[in-house]
């Protein structure tokens, strides 16, 4: 087989287009392949019309490496006249108009940049960043056009940290296609209601469930664009579990300070027995438990209201529920642990969205996985590009 007829089957290359020559440039490292169209087949990118040819115009694409050298298309690609559209450039079948790369050489960088930062990327592959980031942001608004554009039903709401000194970003997700729709920056009541306000009056009020942490900025964007947003709001298991476990740290914390300055050391390396839940604990650290949980320690006390309230989301009649968590509260609002009372007190107040979340089985896992892949993403990032008159190409 001819290298012309190699290099056509390897790119894909297909009438009207051929490969009309290869050249081997061994001081440069480069593949040359020179790729043609037939006159006869000039087309509207738009309407698909036949039309005269405008001009010519020389572009080069990098493609897949041939070997050691770097492959090289290029093509003088022509300009059609169409009496609709007017001058427009012909389309090519192996890239995006406005892109410098092939589409066999995108998809493999962007196979690359799930394994590896951008930095890395660029340098393994003598790009720069500027070239990595566009093929990035290509393949990135290829999938936000395949998505389909049925408005949610059951969104989550969460904050994550985005840089240092408690800078944060909204991001909103799709809790049944598992997508995330809108990222804000900030956590204000303003963050949120720039997605409600995008998404219109009608999706809102289509809106079954909005699930969200005791944030009032977004507890009043919501309540601002969401028809009935009290029966929909929903304040899930997590964010609950967190609230009560930092009181019970710091109850711990309190009392390990007055009992060493007594030299007792009952409280010592046991933060995490405290704060892991008893069903991932093995048999082993459950039974060195033993002693500390059942002992007349205030923290003891914290924990056990803590366990008790993770045992109140089984119910699914919204009255029983409710009569379960009042008792609940009784109990923890009488003790005498200060950080356990403040934490009743905020379950009190939000008290209608828990009950929500428990008849909705709502949860806000989804939210909390792509925190979780946002920061790390940031880690492998190992901090962003420079900007500014510094900044220069990472090759």
């Amino acid at each position: 087989m001819r290298d012309k007829e190699l290099y056509a089957r390897i790119l894909g290359i297909q009438p009207p287009w051929r490969v009309q020559d290869v050249q081997l440039h061994l001081e440069a490292g480069e593949v040359h392949v020179m790729v043609a169209v037939e006159r006869a087949a000039l087309r509207c990118p738009e309407c698909g019309e036949v039309g005269p040819g405008y001009d010519r115009r020389e572009r080069r694409w990098r493609h897949l490496d041939t070997c050691q050298y770097r492959t090289i298309l290029i093509a003088a690609v022509p300009r059609v006249q169409c009496a609709t559209h007017g001058v427009v450039q012909m389309a090519i079948p192996w890239a995006e108009p406005s892109a410098r790369f092939t589409a066999l050489f995108e998809a493999v960088v962007i196979d690359w940049l799930q394994e590896a930062s951008l930095a890395a990327v660029a340098r393994q592959l003598g790009l720069t960043w500027d070239e990595v980031d566009g093929i990035m942001s290509r393949a990135v608004a290829r999938g936000l056009a395949r998505r389909p554009l049925a408005p949610p039903r059951r969104i989550g709401v969460d904050e994550t940290s985005f840089q240092r000194r408690h800078e944060y970003v909204t991001v909103v997700c799709d809790v049944d296609a598992d997508v995330v729709l809108h990222v804000a920056d900030e956590h204000t009541e303003a963050s949120l209601a720039g997605f409600y306000a995008g998404l219109g009056p009608t999706a809102c009020a289509g809106l079954e469930l909005v699930c969200l942490d005791m944030w009032r900025p977004y507890i009043a964007a919501t309540r601002r664009y969401v028809p009935a947003a009290d029966g929909k709001i929903a304040f899930d298991k997590f964010h609950v579990a967190r609230l009560l476990g930092e009181a019970v740290d710091r109850v711990r914390r309190q009392e390990h300070r007055a009992l060493r300055a007594q030299d007792d050391t009952r409280l010592v390396g046991t933060k995490y027995w405290w704060l892991t839940n008893p069903e991932r604990m093995d048999a082993q650290r459950w039974q060195q438990f033993r002693t500390v949980r059942e002992s007349t320690l205030k923290t003891a006390r914290a924990w056990a209201l803590k366990e008790l309230a993770m045992t109140l989301w089984g119910y699914v009649r919204r009255g029983w529920a409710e009569k379960a968590w009042k008792a609940w509260l009784a109990w923890a609002l009488r003790c005498r642990l200060v950080p356990m009372r403040k934490v009743a007190e905020t379950v009190r107040k939000y008290l209608w969205g828990i009950l929500n979340a428990i008849i909705a089985r709502a949860t806000n896992a989804l939210g909390e996985s792509l925190n979780s892949r946002i920061q790390a993403l940031k880690r492998r990032a190992c901090g962003y590009r420079p900007t500014g008159a510094g900044a220069r190409s990472l090759r």
